[in-house]
């Protein structure tokens, strides 16, 4: 008898990942390269694309939705794209500049003069460049479940975290040093929120979303909460969290850091549109933003919302950039100077994540250049 549960139980292996390896778009068999990866780094999924100016030339996924299960990934699940989303926050802020509401240079203290008088001098002076290149000397993070219990309003809680921030003491003096930070993202949000009179859901929506036509995008954990209908989210151990859905993640108001959900193909969408831009292509904002938000500040490494390497298999500057909320992991490399890009996916946090999400890239890397270089 255990020897019978043991033969069925490979057959079902191999059913199941026979059907997983078909869930792919485009000719190169994406989901059949990334398989042996996603074994090795013993993750629940894997998904991944190589996109062009032209748009998503193939992708796709393998694994299943939970460990434990045998509810396979799709090509059109959503996947959490944690700090990736601050690219996109630093186009809602570009577009906000194109129209003149705001300036790179604006300072936080013009922004809430009501409040400017209570904030030290130095912190009022922090500007929206700062912000967006992390070099405003703030905190990474505050205690954002306390925010969140601020008030029952996003947008005062919100107003709190700006604060808070405000009220704790700068780790440097701002413009002179990189600090990573989420809460100079929150607070650049704010800003977004202040001068146009909208939430940044609404504006990342009308700004990003609908002209790209990325209809899959939401905020938060994914999933129907009890369902494994999406990606589950597990922890660095690889196992499941007790619990999935839109509340399985940050608080809401961290969302200009890091809270957008979206399919492999949505994502694409703004990743075509980041490489259109750097050839005066893009569909959101003229060739001159697009140069802005893909150039460091202050001698450093990071753009808005972008790190800004050289890469000998792309001919030179790469943007990068990765993104996680603890439960899920991905990243994207764009080579401007070859046309291409590559990302990649997966529902757990952790070291094995990254390794699992960066040995995907590098491979699509090789694939698409026809050689040896990885990243």
């Amino acid at each position: 008898m255990p020897i019978a549960r043991s033969r069925y139980a490979s057959v079902l292996v191999v059913l199941i990942t026979a059907l997983t390896l078909r869930a792919q778009t485009g000719e190169i068999n994406v989901s059949a390269m990334i398989e042996p990866i996603r074994q090795s780094t013993h993750l629940p999924s894997l998904g991944a694309a190589i996109v062009t100016e032209k748009g998503l030339e193939a992708s796709g996924v393998t694994g299943v939705r939970k460990a434990g299960t045998n509810v396979s990934v799709t090509i059109d699940d959503v996947w959490h794209l944690g700090s990736d989303t601050k690219a996109m926050t630093a186009v809602v802020i570009a577009t906000l500049v194109e129209r003149g509401t705001i300036t790179w240079e604006t300072a936080i203290g013009t922004v809430f003069p009501e409040l400017a008088s209570s904030f030290p001098a130095e912190f009022r002076a922090i500007t929206l460049t700062e912000l967006l290149s992390h070099h405003a000397g703030l905190q990474r993070n505050i205690d954002w479940q306390r925010a969140s219990r601020s008030s029952s309003s996003l947008t005062e809680q919100r107003i709190y975290a700006l604060k808070t921030a405000a009220a704790t003491r700068l780790d440097s003096h701002p413009g002179t040093k990189y600090l990573y930070s989420n809460l100079g993202y929150a607070i650049a949000g704010t800003i977004a929120e202040h001068m146009s009179g909208k939430q940044w859901e609404s504006l990342i929506q009308d700004i990003v979303f609908i002209p790209l036509g990325m209809t899959s995008c939401g905020f938060g954990g994914t999933g129907t909460p009890g369902k494994i209908d999406q990606p589950w989210p597990h922890g660095e151990n690889g196992k499941p969290r007790p619990l999935n859905g839109p509340l399985v993640d940050n608080p809401e108001l961290l969302g200009p850091a890091g809270t957008v959900h979206c399919s492999i193909a949505d994502w694409a969408k703004f990743i075509t549109d980041q490489l259109r831009g750097e050839h005066g292509a893009g569909a959101l904002l003229k060739p001159e933003t697009y140069k802005a938000l893909h150039t460091p500040r202050f001698g450093g490494e990071y753009a808005f919302g972008w790190e800004v390497l050289s890469r000998t298999w792309a001919d030179g500057t790469v943007f990068q950039h990765s993104g996680s909320n603890t439960m899920n992991f991905c990243t994207v490399w764009i080579a401007p100077n070859r046309g291409f890009a590559v990302l990649a996916v997966t529902n757990q946090g952790g070291t094995a994540a990254q390794r699992g999400t960066d040995e995907a890239v590098a491979t699509l890397i090789r694939k698409h250049n026809g050689s040896s270089r990885g990243l």
